[in-house]
């Protein structure tokens, strides 16, 4: 006889590109239905299926899922979340604070690399 199947009470949650602190709300047989109470990752903007083509068809703006809005998740992707829940507003800000910063240095790369190809092609003699 097995263990009794219980509810994780709080759990780390991936969706649509975000990661989020949820509490589980509800559950059937293969999902659980989780309330957002903290944003740990900002979804991604852009077109996922063109990763970093800025004149895709269609480029996708992509908002945090809001403070108690409940999404249903494969349970199997729920995982237990340790730790202290952080508060939704400075979670948010500090999601949005990151992604920001890895888009920054992403953008500075580039930067940097077409400086560079610049620096060869005038090399080449091109």
């Amino acid at each position: 006889m097995g263990e009794p199947d219980v509810l994780l009470d709080i759990v780390k949650i991936s969706y649509k590109t975000g990661e989020y602190v949820g509490e589980i709300f509800d559950r059937d047989d293969r999902r659980v239905l989780v309330k957002v109470l903290a944003v740990l990752q900002h979804p991604t903007q852009g077109d996922l299926h063109s990763s970093y083509d800025p004149d895709a068809a269609m480029f996708h703006e992509r908002r945090a899922l809001s403070y108690t809005e409940k999404v249903w998740v494969p349970a199997q992707t729920a995982q237990p979340y340790k730790g202290t829940v952080p508060e939704y507003r400075q979670s948010l800000l500090s999601a949005l604070a990151s992604e920001t910063e890895r888009i920054d240095r992403l953008k500075r790369w580039s930067e940097l690399c077409l400086e560079k190809l610049d620096i060869l092609r005038k090399d080449y003699g091109m």
